[in-house]
């Protein structure tokens, strides 16, 4: 079968395509993979920089949806039954083998390719906004990094929820396209983003501010918040790690909350089930999960460059040019 290879840990230009063995499938379900994600954790791996770091040669790729071909046959799981799966490694390839407790059937009415961007995205912030920030109806959520695949992600989500959204986003041209997601507000991220976010909360500031970013926002993130507001903090892909001076948390009555899913379901792996019949019962209310970027997967290195240059608005997602 075809996968894209990872030779050497220097990002997508370490990876090459080839022909490899099909998975060992013994007490696993083996998925003939229609849609692969494209996230910063398959980025991040590449380079030898994420919590997993399997030595090369090695198929990255955490996110995948497509068709069983087998399976334990104590799982509910028979072939040609149409799932999405959290692979960890292994998606970026024609087959893949993945352990039955990560992998979920889907409905008819849900694409591969809409499936294969439920995964890292949509599960992190339906457990970000609903679990860690506990976030209410008719709050207001300032969304940092608006544009990229968490934060349309947490725009759907959050007026799924039914708040109120400010997008904050670096780059230009973007705002209609944010406000067709669903943003109430658009503010570019420059000098003064703060003031008008602020202004737009009627000086109260926000309830909750998601923030995948970190680095030079973070300080002004915090700011934004209003009193027993929630910081969520999902990652940092603006490269530096913020500290926060604990003075502020404490006499502003704000919360700095962390949610990493991935250690998350280490330790509650029933979670899993739990956010995706939320995500499902979304989407069965109109949740339309967002794919802007389709590439064939020979083309995997160039959507990886893509995502880490900006590029990508939204979703990415590798298909595969078989019969659907």
């Amino acid at each position: 079968m075809r996968a894209v290879v990872v030779t050497e840990l220097s990002g997508p230009d370490g990876m090459t395509v080839q022909e490899v063995p099909e998975p060992q499938a013994e007490g696993a379900v083996l998925i003939d993979v229609r849609a692969s994600g494209v996230c910063f954790p398959d980025l991040l791996i590449s380079y030898g920089k994420y919590q997993i770091r399997p030595e090369p040669p090695f198929v990255p790729g955490a996110e995948v949806a497509g068709v069983v071909v087998s399976a334990p046959p104590d799982c509910g799981l028979e072939p040609g039954r149409r799932v999405l799966a959290v692979s960890h490694v292994g998606g970026y390839a024609e087959r893949v083998a993945v352990p039955p407790a990560q992998v979920l059937p889907i409905p008819d009415s849900l694409t591969f390719e809409a499936a294969a961007s439920l995964i890292v995205n949509y599960q992190t912030m339906e457990f970000a906004l609903q679990r860690r920030a506990q976030l209410r109806s008719g709050e207001t959520v300032v969304v940092l990094g608006a544009a990229g695949g968490v934060g349309t992600s947490t725009i759907q989500l959050a007026k799924a929820h039914g708040a109120r959204v400010i997008a904050v986003v670096r780059r230009d041209g973007a705002g209609d396209f944010l406000r067709e997601l669903g943003a109430d507000e658009v503010v570019q991220l420059r000098e003064g983003w703060g003031e008008h976010v602020r202004a737009l909360t009627g000086g109260v500031g926000a309830q909750v501010v998601v923030d995948p970013v970190g680095g030079d926002a973070f300080d002004e993130a915090v700011r934004v918040l209003a009193p027993e507001g929630r910081l969520l903090v999902i990652g940092f892909a603006g490269g530096a790690i913020p500290e926060v001076k604990l003075n502020r948390v404490l006499f502003r009555n704000i919360s700095i909350v962390g949610a990493a899913w991935g250690e998350f379901l280490r330790t509650e792996p029933a979670a899993l089930a739990e956010v995706h019949a939320a995500l499902l019962g979304h989407i069965e209310r109109g949740l339309t999960p967002l794919v802007k970027s389709r590439y064939p997967l020979a083309d995997a290195a160039e959507a990886l460059r893509d995502l880490e240059t900006g590029r990508v608005l939204g979703k990415a997602v590798l298909v595969q040019e078989r019969e659907q």
